[in-house]
């Protein structure tokens, strides 16, 4: 994980399409810039940045959805419950679940663990649009190959 870089996916931990899950994780790092200021001396993991790590995670099962040929954006968020602190060093468990994709949208039940304790969840909105460039997708597919997750050449038809 970096977070400076907005990198919340360490790796992917399984997928599987027929079901529509995404198992990932990830690994809270000991020292970020982050942390100086959230909070000094009491370094936690921002609930913003949870809540995009589960876009992440989403929008990846997402991506293998619809067979490499578009984005996943974050587009709106329901329901989030943060339970408990997460803090440097932590291991998160990150889960998602499409309840719905077509239209243009994506819908995904997501959730974090951490040592097996039920951290946060939320229902996720993601927009789906095709890559804007042959530059993005490129990049894509190299942090797809960072995580684990097979990322087909484009099709020529």
């Amino acid at each position: 994980m970096k977070l400076e870089y907005f990198q919340m996916i360490d790796r992917i931990a399984a997928l599987d399409l027929d079901a529509r899950t995404i198992a990932a994780e990830a690994r809270i790092p000991e020292q970020s810039p982050v942390f100086e200021g959230h909070f000094p001396g009491y370094p936690l993991m921002p609930g913003v940045l949870l809540v995009e790590a589960m876009a992440q995670a989403a929008g990846w099962l997402t991506v293998a959805l619809l067979r490499f040929e578009a984005m996943a954006f974050l587009a709106a968020i329901k329901a989030v419950k943060l339970r408990q602190f997460v803090t440097p060093g932590h291991d998160l468990a990150i889960t998602a679940r499409i309840e719905h994709v077509g239209s243009g949208f994506a819908v995904a039940d997501a959730a974090i663990a951490v040592g097996g304790q039920p951290t946060c969840e939320a229902t996720l909105t993601l927009r789906t649009l095709p890559f804007p460039t042959p530059a993005l997708r490129e990049h894509m597919a190299a942090a797809a190959a960072r995580i684990g997750l097979a990322f087909p050449e484009p099709r020529h038809d």
